[in-house]
């Protein structure tokens, strides 16, 4: 039986995120207290002056694009499985992840700034998913098993082009940063950046929670949508912007992030079932603090920081195959 929404449940959405966040503050290999991290984010003065120096300029700063980027890609990878009727797609399923990549990577190798990497990053993302509506398309239709195709083609082709550049790169300054900004960190986050990246995914996961309701409508053919008055071509066309727009934007930010497009939308959807009325806000709390316990082990665990994509792929592939087998298969 799956578990219905209430106050309380609302609540707890609201507020594990925040809860989750502050005591990310308190972990590091610098530790502070809960109440000095408290104390700093009220502004009462503490003794310790590092400490403030930490908690503004290095960690909090991660916490928010952590927090940001776990709730968007969840629900990206929502809107993605609801559109191709798909449960194990992801928000790459349409190459933006890997348009992204490359756009970055050709930054990285042009000695860009932050800000123009980001925007790279961004455009090539978009550009990999209009390229794979233009290549899946037949005269004017679009088939959503040759639109995944399409994806998997351009995925694969810019992943080429990734690889091409790195084998062309500079093995002393270019190629150790190509490889690191592709396994994914949030070691770049401050709040310059935020305000470049944020905007986007705040707007589309705000987009998406606002239309979780017609989300359901995603799978109804053609004919079905026409009968019930529903534009199902429209809603496909904002499903698929802004998933992107969400996506184009952490992976401009943070790199490839694995997993979590996936594993959270199925955890979701075991204990809330498959509305996405329920499993949208779900898996904006839930993602949000999967993204941010992943950070703070990624930079406390070790001296040296572990790549998120690392960390999200050990902790996420055996977790999902313990839900696969606690499931019987079901969330396939």
């Amino acid at each position: 039986m799956k578990k219905q929404f209430n106050l309380l449940t609302w609540l707890a959405f609201f507020i594990m995120p925040i809860i989750v966040g502050l005591y990310a503050l308190t972990f590091g290999r610098y530790p502070i207290s809960l109440y000095d991290a408290l104390s700093i984010l009220i502004g009462n003065p503490i003794s310790d002056a590092q400490a403030s120096l930490v908690i503004f300029n290095i960690r909090l700063p991660r916490i928010i694009l952590a927090l940001s980027v776990g709730a968007g890609l969840s629900v990206s990878g929502i809107a993605f499985q609801s559109l191709f009727s798909n449960p194990l797609a992801t928000p790459d399923t349409l190459g933006v992840a890997s348009g992204a990549s490359l756009g970055a990577v050709f930054a990285i190798v042009l000695g860009m700034s932050l800000f123009a990497m980001q925007l790279m990053a961004f455009l090539f993302g978009i550009a990999a998913v209009v390229l794979t509506f233009f290549v899946g398309s037949k005269k004017g239709e679009l088939d959503k098993t040759s639109i995944i195709l399409s994806g998997i083609i351009i995925g694969a082709l810019f992943n080429a082009f990734i690889s091409l550049i790195k084998y062309t790169a500079d093995a002393e300054s270019e190629l150790p940063a190509i490889s690191y900004w592709l396994m994914g960190s949030l070691s770049n986050a401050n709040y310059k950046t935020l305000s470049y990246g944020l905007f986007p995914i705040i707007l589309g996961i705000l987009v998406l929670f606002f239309i979780r309701w017609r989300l359901n409508l995603l799978s109804l053919t053609q004919d079905e949508a026409n009968s019930s008055g529903v534009n199902i071509y429209l809603l496909r066309v904002i499903c698929v912007v802004f998933a992107t727009i969400i996506t184009s934007s952490s992976v401009s930010m943070c790199g490839q992030v694995g997993w979590v497009g996936l594993l959270i939308p199925h955890i979701c959807r075991m204990i809330w079932g498959s509305n996405n009325s329920k499993i949208i806000p779900a898996s904006i709390s839930l993602g949000a603090i999967f993204m941010v316990i992943i950070d703070t082990l990624a930079r406390s665990i070790s001296a040296s920081e572990i790549p998120i994509s690392v960390l999200t792929a050990i902790i996420g592939a055996p977790f999902f195959i313990m839900l696969l087998k606690k499931s019987n298969g079901w969330a396939l």
